[in-house]
């Protein structure tokens, strides 16, 4: 069967290929189309009827469809134990999390540890999403499949979209050539050494800024030729920053949420208490800041006083008991903790009285 030619780089949503890999296994089957990029979920609670003529589909019309591999009890235990051995410094921390790794439902019961402890929880989804990144890419090279995710196009969203509906057009407007200039542009990434062995940048460190969460600016699904036996299996899940790829048993956070032990008061109130701690540190590096502030800001008033000091060459008096310079300095500097203001009297620290010692001395005779 002959299909329409493509002449772009098929544009792929990461996130939707991320859920489809971690979920595949042997009772799911997932399908990725080579034509338009759709995904195919082949459901067994669907209607039997149904199912068997999407499989004769994709059995007719094989070199069409590739099928997402499946995430091994292998592969995921390779995942787990290089996170720990990566990432985790606390040490019992690490010997916990071995533990669960080689114990029944290793998934669910890390998932549910790092979900515990909040120190884990922003390196684990980093690591993971890193890592199946990697993953996804080494299978669309082997594929030999051109693709661009969407996630990471630098186009305006109104271009994307009439770029999807212009897939198959040999001509186009010069406005969408330049827009199929740049998706070659950014497709030619994936298939450097970069995209498969990602390293960290030379020389130093960016600076530590607050982490904003942004959601892509995702356009509409556009597919003009999925078969009519296909189209109850396809898989278009919305993005959702806070889905629970690595779990094999639920699609979202909530759900996972909701089945772990204790209450969910009990989650809340744990991680209202690792934020409280963080805004008070906060508060405590924002006092040390103003402080310094206060300091420099008196900075200005003493140079002035010492220019009009000089200027009015009664520096020489200060020597004398009641000193211009000394007045000029009054109010410009911040008084000392403890020290009494103006107008106080000092209580005199007493002193004991001594007699003087007497020496006696020999007299000659």
């Amino acid at each position: 069967m002959r299909y329409p030619k493509l002449q772009q780089p098929l544009i792929l949503r990461y996130h939707r290929l991320l859920e489809a890999f971690s979920k595949s296994d042997d009772e799911r089957d997932f399908y990725l189309d080579r034509v338009e990029g759709f995904l195919i979920y082949l459901d067994l609670d669907k209607n039997q009827s149904d199912l068997d003529v999407a499989e004769k589909e994709i059995e007719d019309n094989a070199e069409r469809y590739s099928a997402v591999p499946k995430l091994t009890y292998y592969e995921t235990k390779k995942f787990m134990e290089g996170f720990v051995n990566e990432k985790v410094y606390d040490i019992d921390a690490k010997e916990k999390l071995l533990d669960i790794i080689g114990a029944k439902e290793a998934r669910e019961n890390f998932l549910e540890f790092i979900y515990d402890h909040l120190s884990e929880l922003d390196k684990w989804q980093q690591y993971y999403h890193e890592r199946s990144r990697v993953r996804i890419i080494e299978w669309l090279r082997q594929c030999e499949i051109f693709f661009v995710f969407e996630e990471d196009i630098e186009l305006s969203k109104n271009v994307v979209e009439r770029l999807k509906e212009h897939k198959f057009d040999a001509k186009v407007s010069k406005e969408l050539q330049n827009g199929r200039e740049a998706l070659v542009m950014k497709a030619n990434t994936y298939y450097s050494n970069e995209a498969l062995n990602p390293r960290p940048k030379r020389g130093r460190p960016p600076k530590q800024v607050a982490k904003v969460e942004l959601e892509p600016q995702l356009t509409d699904d556009i597919y003009t030729t999925v078969p009519a036996s296909l189209r109850h299996f396809l898989f278009c899940p919305e993005y959702s920053s806070s889905a629970v790829s690595f779990s094999a048993k639920f699609d979202n956070e909530a759900q996972f949420l909701a089945s772990m032990k204790g209450t969910p008061k009990m989650k809340i109130d744990t991680k209202l208490e690792v934020l409280s701690q963080r805004l008070e540190s906060l508060r405590h590096i924002s006092q040390r800041v103003k402080d310094v502030d206060e300091v420099r800001s008196y900075e200005p008033s003493i140079h002035r006083a010492m220019q009009t000091a000089m200027d009015d060459k009664e520096v020489s008096t200060v020597s004398e008991g009641g000193s211009k310079v000394a007045k000029l300095f009054e109010g410009a500097l911040p008084k000392k903790r403890g020290r009494p203001s103006k107008g106080e009297e000092q209580p005199r620290p007493k002193v004991k009285q001594v007699a003087p010692i007497q020496y006696k001395t020999n007299k000659k005779k």
